[in-house]
């Protein structure tokens, strides 16, 4: 599986992506990744056991949202992007 990063969450990981072990949802994705790069990219991408809502997370293109949430079921060749909401005006 490929996790890209992007913007403020690649300067927590100071990479563009990286490629994990399969991981059957996308919450057991995301606890492997926080695992990794520690308190700092789990602080982004959670809120307690919930989804953050600094975080914008597609899987293959598609907005979780539109999907299963953090439960969305994962396969093997998948592609997760995980984007900081942005702000202004």
């Amino acid at each position: 599986m490929k996790i890209n990063f992007f913007a403020n969450i690649r300067d927590i990981t100071k990479t563009k992506s990286i490629e994990i072990e399969y991981s059957e949802t996308l919450r057991e994705a995301l606890l492997k990744i926080s695992e990794i790069y520690g308190k700092k990219l789990r602080k982004e991408i959670f809120d307690g056991g919930n989804l953050s809502n600094r975080v914008i997370i597609l899987v293959n293109g598609r907005h979780i949202a539109h999907l299963q949430g953090i439960d969305t079921t994962l396969n093997e060749n998948d592609e997760i992007s995980i984007f900081p909401v942005v702000a202004g005006g």
